[in-house]
């Protein structure tokens, strides 16, 4: 505050010892510096009162807690921006998958009634196999085929014979 270096100090305390001789300077030096500790307590009493005033204690706390709501709001708006974006991929991935599902219905042989909202979701279920006790559905025990015979195509997808093999495209 004041820059006082060694060398101001130490000619201080010579001139001191001149003008007051050594029996009376240790006394004096006491007095001084009970004076500046009484001076440093008055000050900080007066410092904590304006503060007091002033509310630089809430001030602070007000900035602080204005920073943490800042960094809240930019975490939050973090996060509804991932939730909006695994909401858009899932609608995506239901999408794709209604639409592999209406082509694997077209593909064997199916329609594909799902836009218009007139297919029938459940399979009727014929009546109880009286060798097994099981209940299959009936479009399922018309199809399966004797053991040893191969499975019947469905009309929209040709034999194996039928198709060309890649070795004989080339």
């Amino acid at each position: 505050m004041f820059d006082i270096g060694f060398f101001e100090l130490l000619l201080i305390g010579v001139v001191g010892l001149l003008v007051l001789g050594p029996e009376r300077l240790p006394g004096t030096i006491r007095t001084i510096a009970l004076w500046i500790g009484r001076l440093r307590r008055s000050f900080n009493n007066i410092k904590m009162d304006i503060e007091k005033e002033i509310g630089a204690d809430e001030i602070r706390r007000q900035l602080r807690n204005e920073d943490i709501m800042e960094k809240f709001k930019h975490t939050r708006s973090q996060f509804t921006e991932m939730t909006d974006s695994v909401k858009k991929d899932l609608d995506l991935k239901q999408e794709l998958a209604g639409l592999a599902d209406g082509a694997a219905n077209k593909a064997v042989g199916g329609t594909d009634d799902t836009a218009d909202g007139s297919a029938q979701s459940e399979l009727p279920f014929a009546s109880p196999d009286p060798g097994t006790g099981s209940s299959t559905p009936a479009s399922i025990s018309s199809v399966t085929a004797p053991a040893g015979e191969p499975e019947p195509r469905p009309e929209s997808m040709p034999s194996p014979a039928v198709q060309p093999s890649a070795t004989e495209k080339k």
